[in-house]
């Protein structure tokens, strides 16, 4: 779990889905991040199981597995930032 919060990127893409589920095309554009990035974030963060997915047709949508502690998850990830590389952080 805590590689998935050791990335601004990641951290980003879990912050954003604060907001409801979103499709990777969308996560894309919101993020402005290219289209292999998200989807790499994306499937780290499924493989730690900070996402669930929902197929819906040839559409696939992530949403946050545990919102309940979403805040508390970004707070550990944004410290795991700051202790790896105080430069990026901001």
């Amino acid at each position: 779990m805590f590689h998935g919060l050791a990335d601004p990127g990641r951290l980003r893409i879990l912050r954003h889905l604060q907001l409801g589920e979103h499709r990777v095309v969308e996560l894309t554009a919101h993020l402005g991040l290219a289209q292999s990035t998200v989807s790499a974030h994306v499937a780290c963060l499924r493989d730690c199981g900070l996402l669930d997915v929902r197929h819906e047709g040839r559409s696939s949508y992530y949403r946050l597995a545990h919102p309940e502690a979403t805040d508390e998850l970004l707070a550990t990830g944004a410290r795991l930032v700051g202790l790896a590389a105080p430069e990026e952080v901001g």
